[in-house]
């Protein structure tokens, strides 16, 4: 029989002892009378990319959903399992939240694996199947002669965010929200070494820093 990971039960104990006698009264509240996150976060799956600890997010306070890359699918109402459509579903429709951040970021594997065409993206597995719904049928991702490599790779980390912003919106029950102005979709975008933050300035659609560049 496999062992529990140590460094998890030492985490728990950690949390146990440091983080929750101050927020316990806050975990009862939510146990009682449910959650009610007004944001709702799509990030990376990536273990240097948490939500949670870059927003220095309390309990109850978001709403998440990790996938790799970042990516949300079109609205496809036929009849197959879908993940990330059924919690945008649960989070707009039970939750109501009123902000959906899409938080992409440097380094990100998929992409990269993307980009190269490397492995693990053949066609038949399920990353290679995953990534493929970041191009559009007939659209071709290449890199521009005056690009370097790195600088590739982040105008497609960004990219990604932006195809998922536009997907979102072939979704009627988030379509319909923002139209009313009850729903504001986002995009940013995390620098893991130097823990950045960028967000989308959706009018001139650039990327600005939270906080100036030192």
């Amino acid at each position: 029989m496999t062992s529990f990971p140590n460094h998890l039960i030492s985490g728990y104990r950690t949390f146990t002892s440091q983080r929750l006698p101050t927020e316990q009264a806050r975990y009862r509240e939510l146990s009682e009378r449910g959650q009610s996150p007004e944001v709702m976060v799509i990030g990376c799956c990536d273990s240097r990319v948490s939500p949670e600890v870059i927003f220095d997010a309390g309990p109850g306070e978001m709403f998440v959903v990790r996938n790799v890359a970042n990516l949300v699918p079109v609205y496809a109402p036929d009849g197959g399992t879908h993940g990330v459509s059924a919690a945008l579903e649960f989070a707009v429709q039970v939750l109501r939240v009123k902000h959906i951040v899409v938080l992409g970021h440097a380094q990100c594997g998929g992409i990269r694996a993307f980009v190269d065409k490397a492995a693990p993206l053949s066609p038949g597995d399920f990353i290679g199947r995953w990534m493929s719904m970041f191009v559009k049928p007939g659209e071709v991702v290449e890199r521009r002669d005056s690009e370097t490599m790195q600088d590739f790779v982040t105008r497609i980390e960004k990219a990604a965010v932006f195809r998922s912003l536009e997907n979102l919106m072939t979704f009627p029950c988030v379509s319909i929200l923002v139209e009313r102005g009850k729903l504001q979709l986002h995009g940013a975008y995390f620098g893991v070494a130097e823990g950045s933050l960028s967000v989308l300035d959706q009018t001139a659609k650039e990327f600005r820093p939270v906080l100036p560049t030192a």
